[in-house]
């Protein structure tokens, strides 16, 4: 009989906000279980979402207990500052998320309440992958996290594209997932541990191991998947597009943020970024990333699809960064990654908003949809370009202090190269976020296929976009604190 001790809850007190939505699974699944409504599920997620994400900014303040945690070799996961602070950006980016669902699922005529406990069971691995610094962690939380999306991007079944979509994802993320278990053999075979820090302090001995290499490199190749950094980067656009929209806005915000976070974690603490041959494939990742994604999305005549090649893009301006500056990466990759997220929810959102009245019938993701949006919608419209400026990096948006800070580190590295890559990639990049920008403005077509509830904007998902859109305008203007609370998110 095992007896739990103060010492053991002290020691679950850093873990308090991941608890609290294992428990906001729990009961929703009573919830459903005893009556399906779809409030009732909405609300309850949304409740437990921000109860957790209050927990976690007491715990950053100093408000609530948050315990200790001394950082340990084998240790599976660590509660620091790093994974503080994307945790921050995690619960924000699903509480979004699950706003939009809302709206979005309103008028469907089927099962509303699981994409819910899909959602939440994707946070907390995406949660567990900020934190997690052991082999096995990373295995287990990253499988957390794409095991509720093969379901989530195929919800909307009556689409065929839908469909297409979970399938394509799930047979593709297989077979990365497969390649990742088969780098971490490797490497524990040469080296004889799990941990990060393990590996780390034998790495100087087997600096040129072949075997550890070649485990690195599969390791590099299924992140590069997860990420959709080129040139793995083939499904992107087809899941993008395929996926309902709020699923869409999960995948290019919550996903990309947990996955880069223990992308970077573990290139840093491992101390593989050392490695010559693993900085030689990040930079030819990066390179690829910016080109292809930049020069694909000029063709592009669907919003999601071209939403999904800029998402390429911007995975290379972080390798960039992780590339050039090795150890400091963390705060700056955070940073970069954060404001990332909270613009693709904005243009993914208004994607949403566009689309939630019309699932039988597709979604407004063909540039022909917005045409004209100004002269109806010109609030919406606002949002939609405050956000395509953004990720062309145009100054008084938070995207042009990311991207800024992106070129600082490839000066600081010296690698004008990577420098150089950033600056043609944003110059390519600002056609086709201006054509966009410009379809907006055009003469509005005289049949309209899509367009948002009269009252969009008092609605809780016209809120949540409008509030996303204030705080890329408030960081872009007034940086400052931006910058001031990305330094603290620093690996131990």
């Amino acid at each position: 009989m095992y007896n739990i001790t103060m010492n053991d809850l002290m020691g679950l007190l850093p873990y308090a906000p991941i608890i609290a939505v294992v428990i906001t699974v729990l009961v929703v699944m009573i919830a459903i279980a005893i009556k399906r409504s779809h409030m009732v599920t909405g609300t309850v997620t949304v409740v437990g979402l921000n109860i957790g994400l209050f927990i976690l900014i007491g715990q950053m303040a100093g408000i609530i207990e948050s315990g200790t945690v001394l950082p340990s070799a084998e240790q599976l996961f660590v509660i620091d500052n790093f994974a503080q602070f994307n945790m921050v950006v995690i619960f924000v980016c699903a509480l979004a998320c699950c706003t939009l669902s809302y709206a979005y699922l309103a008028n469907l005529k089927d099962n509303k309440d699981e994409l819910y406990l899909l959602m939440l069971l994707s946070t907390i691995g995406a949660l567990l992958m900020v934190s997690a610094q052991h082999m096995a962690s990373f295995f287990m939380s990253l499988e957390m996290l794409s095991v509720p999306l093969y379901g989530l991007l195929s919800y909307t079944y009556m689409r065929n594209r839908s469909l297409e979509s979970g399938l394509k994802y799930l047979v593709l993320s297989a077979t990365a997932s497969a390649t990742l278990l088969m780098g971490m053999a490797f490497i524990y075979a040469e080296v004889g541990s799990l941990g990060f820090k393990p590996i780390s302090m034998m790495l100087s001995n087997l600096f040129e191991s072949p075997l550890l290499i070649l485990g690195a490199a599969m390791m590099m190749f299924g992140i590069a998947f997860k990420l959709s950094a080129a040139p793995f980067h083939m499904w992107t656009p087809d899941v993008y597009e395929g996926a309902p929209a709020p699923i869409a806005t999960f995948l290019a915000s919550v996903s990309k943020v947990a996955m880069m976070a223990l992308a970077v974690r573990f290139l840093i603490d491992t101390a593989l970024l050392a490695l010559p041959s693993v900085q030689m494939l990040l930079m030819v990742m990066a390179t690829l990333s910016i080109l292809v994604g930049n020069l694909l999305a000029i063709r592009q005549t669907s919003l999601k699809r071209l939403l999904g090649y800029s998402s390429i893009a911007h995975m290379g301006y972080v390798l960039i960064v992780i590339v050039s500056i090795g150890t400091a990466a963390d705060s700056i990759s955070s940073m970069y990654m954060a404001v990332y997220a909270f613009t693709s929810i904005g243009a993914f959102g208004v994607v949403t908003l566009m689309s939630s009245p019309y699932r039988l019938s597709g979604e407004a993701d063909e540039l022909t949809h917005y045409q004209g949006l100004f002269w109806r919608r010109p609030v919406l419209t606002a949002v939609m370009t405050i956000m395509m400026l953004s990720l062309a990096g145009i100054p008084l948006t938070a995207g042009f202090i990311t991207k800024l800070f992106a070129i600082l580190a490839a000066v600081q590295g010296t690698n004008w190269f990577l420098a150089a890559m950033i600056i043609l990639g944003s110059a390519i990049g600002l056609f086709y976020y201006l054509r966009v920008m410009l379809t907006l403005f055009k003469r509005p077509k005289q049949f309209i296929e899509f367009d948002v509830a009269g009252q969009w904007g008092i609605r809780t998902g016209g809120i949540m976009v409008i509030a996303v859109t204030a705080i890329i305008v408030f960081f872009g203007i007034l940086p400052n604190s931006m910058i001031e609370l990305a330094s603290l998110a620093r690996i131990w």
